[in-house]
């Protein structure tokens, strides 16, 4: 995940704007059905690592083709390297090791964690976007429909399920963490910025794959490494362009209502070509988080004083 120096375009929001949207969602969301099918043959270091490491390929190849150059300032790269770490080597493992026993429709819901954490941490590490009190609110409401997702099984102690779901949890909190990282980030052409992140992410990953894995050794069946390409290059290369492209087009504001689209989208790939039940409590928690997000994020409107 990477940051934006942009703002919102003025003017009425193209209908292009709003497919793209939607698109980046569909295929940031298949991720998770894509991981679930991945990690029955393929261990979440090796993964991680196979999709970090082709997409930073890609990318590398894409800023080449463009004649644009990595950035310099070792303070970019600094927090390349932070952001390698919390928003691509730690969510990207603890996800893929969260849907070895869960549901990826239930994973999907839990990432909704993320914008709720962000505004959290936003409060207490970002000048000058501290928490509304609609804000708070929201927080403890969408918190309300992770405990509702986990159910009575967090009151048996840490099973199996509870510990891959707060494992996937945890990945939504590392992402959260990058993006209070990416706003402090230093300005530098977005795309030399991905690139410098898939590369800190990468140099991360590899040797932990090979410490952990010895993946040379691993036999991976045929749907396991297809899963592994398409994750390297949809929701972690061509996604990062498509993303891009659009919060430059229309800033963060508008780019924000992914974060509802997304636990959507998964909970339906998941139930579609995946045959996962989708259970009371499951939907009970996914409209309970969705609230909590909306009321997170709302901004109620100044009335303007109009003098006569």
């Amino acid at each position: 995940m990477t940051g934006s120096d942009t703002q919102s375009a003025p003017g009425p929001i193209p209908l292009k704007h709003y497919l793209a949207l939607f698109l980046l969602a569909a295929i940031w969301s298949s991720s998770f059905m894509v991981i679930k099918v991945a990690v029955v043959t393929v261990p979440p270091l090796t993964m991680t690592a196979a999709r970090l490491t082709l997409a930073a390929l890609l990318l590398g190849a894409v800023l080449a083709i463009k004649g644009e150059a990595l950035p310099r300032s070792p303070r970019i790269w600094l927090t390349s390297i932070l952001l390698g770490l919390f928003g691509n080597a730690i969510p990207f493992t603890l996800i893929s090791w969260g849907e070895q026993e869960i549901p990826s429709s239930l994973a999907s819901i839990l990432m909704a964690v993320m914008p709720l954490a962000t505004v959290l941490l936003a409060h207490f590490f970002s000048e000058g976007e501290r928490a509304t009190r609609h804000g708070l609110i929201g927080i403890f409401i969408g918190f309300g429909g992770i405990v509702i997702l986990v159910g009575p099984s967090a009151l048996k102690g840490l099973g199996s399920d509870l510990t891959h779901q707060m494992a996937v949890s945890g990945g939504a909190l590392s992402y959260a963490i990058a993006t209070i990282l990416a706003k402090n980030m230093p300005p530098a052409p977005l795309l030399g910025r991905a690139v410098a992140v898939m590369i800190c992410a990468s140099a991360i990953m590899v040797p932990a794959a090979f410490l952990v894995d010895d993946p040379l050794r691993l036999t991976p069946s045929t749907s396991a490494l297809w899963s592994t390409l398409y994750l390297g290059t949809l929701p972690t290369a061509i996604a990062t362009l498509i993303y891009f492209r659009l919060i430059g087009l229309r800033g963060a504001g508008f780019f924000a209502y992914i974060n509802y689209l997304i636990p959507i989208m998964g909970v339906i790939w998941g139930a579609v070509f995946l045959s996962e039940t989708i259970t009371t409590p499951a939907l009970m928690a996914l409209a309970t988080i969705l609230v909590g997000l909306f009321i997170a994020n709302y901004r109620p409107r100044r009335k303007s004083n109009d003098s006569s």
